[in-house]
Protein backbone atom coordinates (compact mmCIF):
# COMPACT_ATOMS: atom_id res chain seq x y z
CA UNK A 1 0.00 0.00 0.00
CA UNK A 2 1.21 3.49 -0.84
CA UNK A 3 0.29 5.25 2.41
CA UNK A 4 2.35 3.94 5.30
CA UNK A 5 1.28 6.30 8.07
CA UNK A 6 -1.26 9.00 8.95
CA UNK A 7 -0.47 11.06 12.04
CA UNK A 8 -2.80 13.68 13.49
CA UNK A 9 -1.38 16.17 15.99
CA UNK A 10 -4.30 18.10 17.46
CA UNK A 11 -2.01 20.42 19.44
CA UNK A 12 -0.13 21.47 16.32
CA UNK A 13 -3.33 21.26 14.18
CA UNK A 14 -1.59 19.05 11.61
CA UNK A 15 -2.28 15.89 9.70
CA UNK A 16 0.79 14.23 8.22
CA UNK A 17 0.49 11.50 5.60
CA UNK A 18 3.57 9.46 4.74
CA UNK A 19 3.76 7.33 1.61
CA UNK A 20 6.48 5.24 0.04
CA UNK A 21 7.02 4.48 -3.63
CA UNK A 22 9.26 2.12 -5.53
CA UNK A 23 10.17 4.87 -8.00
CA UNK A 24 12.79 7.60 -8.25
CA UNK A 25 12.03 11.02 -6.79
CA UNK A 26 11.83 12.65 -10.27
CA UNK A 27 8.99 10.31 -11.27
CA UNK A 28 7.03 10.98 -8.08
CA UNK A 29 7.52 14.72 -8.61
CA UNK A 30 6.08 14.38 -12.11
CA UNK A 31 2.77 13.21 -10.59
CA UNK A 32 2.49 16.70 -9.04
CA UNK A 33 4.10 18.67 -11.87
CA UNK A 34 2.07 17.32 -14.79
CA UNK A 35 -1.64 18.22 -14.50
CA UNK A 36 -2.66 15.26 -16.68
CA UNK A 37 -1.06 12.86 -14.19
CA UNK A 38 -2.37 14.88 -11.23
CA UNK A 39 -5.90 14.49 -12.60
CA UNK A 40 -5.52 10.73 -12.47
CA UNK A 41 -4.86 10.57 -8.75
CA UNK A 42 -5.96 13.81 -7.03
CA UNK A 43 -9.27 12.94 -5.45
CA UNK A 44 -10.75 9.60 -4.48
CA UNK A 45 -11.41 7.18 -7.37
CA UNK A 46 -15.13 8.04 -7.44
CA UNK A 47 -14.36 11.80 -7.55
CA UNK A 48 -11.94 12.30 -10.49
CA UNK A 49 -10.28 15.70 -10.77
CA UNK A 50 -10.06 18.09 -13.70
CA UNK A 51 -7.33 20.73 -13.46
CA UNK A 52 -8.28 24.00 -15.12
CA UNK A 53 -5.15 26.02 -14.25
CA UNK A 54 -1.84 24.54 -13.15
CA UNK A 55 0.98 27.01 -12.50
CA UNK A 56 3.34 25.16 -10.17
CA UNK A 57 5.69 28.07 -9.60
CA UNK A 58 6.02 30.41 -6.59
CA UNK A 59 3.01 32.72 -6.63
CA UNK A 60 1.23 30.46 -9.14
CA UNK A 61 -2.34 29.29 -8.91
CA UNK A 62 -3.79 25.84 -9.40
CA UNK A 63 -7.55 25.47 -9.84
CA UNK A 64 -9.51 22.27 -10.23
CA UNK A 65 -12.79 20.55 -9.62
CA UNK A 66 -13.67 17.00 -8.69
CA UNK A 67 -16.74 15.41 -10.24
CA UNK A 68 -18.77 13.17 -7.95
CA UNK A 69 -20.68 10.01 -8.88
CA UNK A 70 -23.90 11.99 -9.43
CA UNK A 71 -22.17 14.60 -11.61
CA UNK A 72 -21.83 17.20 -8.85
CA UNK A 73 -18.70 19.36 -9.01
CA UNK A 74 -16.54 20.27 -6.00
CA UNK A 75 -14.10 23.10 -6.74
CA UNK A 76 -10.76 23.80 -5.12
CA UNK A 77 -7.68 25.97 -5.48
CA UNK A 78 -4.03 26.12 -4.47
CA UNK A 79 -1.82 29.17 -4.11
CA UNK A 80 1.75 27.99 -4.59
CA UNK A 81 4.15 29.50 -2.03
CA UNK A 82 7.49 27.75 -2.62
CA UNK A 83 8.84 25.18 -5.07
CA UNK A 84 12.00 23.12 -4.69
CA UNK A 85 11.68 20.71 -7.62
CA UNK A 86 11.86 17.76 -7.41
CA UNK A 87 12.07 17.75 -3.59
CA UNK A 88 8.71 19.37 -2.92
CA UNK A 89 6.68 22.51 -2.57
CA UNK A 90 4.32 24.36 -0.25
CA UNK A 91 0.92 25.78 -1.02
CA UNK A 92 -2.26 27.15 0.47
CA UNK A 93 -5.21 24.86 -0.20
CA UNK A 94 -8.81 25.93 -0.19
CA UNK A 95 -12.32 25.27 -1.38
CA UNK A 96 -13.97 27.28 -4.15
CA UNK A 97 -17.49 28.06 -5.27
CA UNK A 98 -18.96 26.98 -8.62
CA UNK A 99 -17.27 29.90 -10.40
CA UNK A 100 -13.86 28.90 -8.99
CA UNK A 101 -13.66 31.79 -6.53
CA UNK A 102 -12.34 30.95 -3.03
CA UNK A 103 -15.10 29.91 -0.64
CA UNK A 104 -14.37 32.01 2.45
CA UNK A 105 -16.86 29.99 4.52
CA UNK A 106 -14.51 26.99 4.37
CA UNK A 107 -11.05 26.80 5.95
CA UNK A 108 -7.81 27.36 4.06
CA UNK A 109 -5.00 24.97 4.90
CA UNK A 110 -1.24 25.22 4.52
CA UNK A 111 0.30 22.16 2.85
CA UNK A 112 3.93 21.06 2.64
CA UNK A 113 4.87 18.25 0.25
CA UNK A 114 8.34 16.79 0.80
CA UNK A 115 9.92 14.12 -1.39
CA UNK A 116 13.00 12.30 -0.17
CA UNK A 117 14.97 9.66 -2.00
CA UNK A 118 15.54 6.45 -0.08
CA UNK A 119 17.77 3.53 -0.96
CA UNK A 120 15.36 0.87 0.23
CA UNK A 121 12.10 2.20 -1.18
CA UNK A 122 12.87 4.74 -3.89
CA UNK A 123 10.96 7.79 -2.65
CA UNK A 124 9.25 8.73 0.56
CA UNK A 125 6.60 11.44 0.30
CA UNK A 126 5.38 13.36 3.32
CA UNK A 127 2.34 15.63 3.01
CA UNK A 128 1.81 17.80 6.07
CA UNK A 129 -1.41 19.81 6.24
CA UNK A 130 -1.70 22.57 8.84
CA UNK A 131 -5.21 23.69 9.70
CA UNK A 132 -6.11 27.24 10.82
CA UNK A 133 -7.87 25.92 13.94
CA UNK A 134 -8.75 22.72 15.74
CA UNK A 135 -12.37 23.30 14.68
CA UNK A 136 -11.32 23.40 11.02
CA UNK A 137 -9.26 20.24 11.48
CA UNK A 138 -12.25 18.45 13.00
CA UNK A 139 -14.62 19.77 10.31
CA UNK A 140 -12.45 18.40 7.51
CA UNK A 141 -11.92 15.13 9.36
CA UNK A 142 -15.70 14.74 9.55
CA UNK A 143 -15.89 15.43 5.81
CA UNK A 144 -13.57 12.43 5.26
CA UNK A 145 -10.31 14.18 4.39
CA UNK A 146 -8.07 11.39 5.70
CA UNK A 147 -9.98 8.66 3.91
CA UNK A 148 -10.21 10.73 0.74
CA UNK A 149 -6.48 11.50 0.64
CA UNK A 150 -5.56 7.89 1.39
CA UNK A 151 -7.85 6.63 -1.39
CA UNK A 152 -6.53 9.27 -3.79
CA UNK A 153 -2.90 8.47 -3.08
CA UNK A 154 -3.52 4.75 -3.53
CA UNK A 155 -3.87 5.51 -7.26
CA UNK A 156 -0.29 6.77 -7.53
CA UNK A 157 1.44 3.38 -7.72
CA UNK A 158 -0.17 2.43 -11.04
CA UNK A 159 0.75 5.80 -12.53
CA UNK A 160 4.33 5.41 -11.38
CA UNK A 161 4.52 2.04 -13.13
CA UNK A 162 3.71 3.86 -16.37
CA UNK A 163 6.42 6.45 -15.70
CA UNK A 164 9.09 3.98 -14.63
CA UNK A 165 8.83 2.30 -18.02
CA UNK A 166 9.52 5.68 -19.72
Amino acid sequence: MTVTNVHKDHEARTMTITAEFDAPIEKVWRLWQDPRFLERWWGPPTYPATFVDHDLSPGGTVTYYMTGPEGEKHHGWWRVVTVDAPRGFTFEDGFADDSGEPNTEMPTMKVRVALMGTSAVGTQMVIETTFPSLEAMNQLAEMGMEEGMTAAMSQMDDLLLELVSD
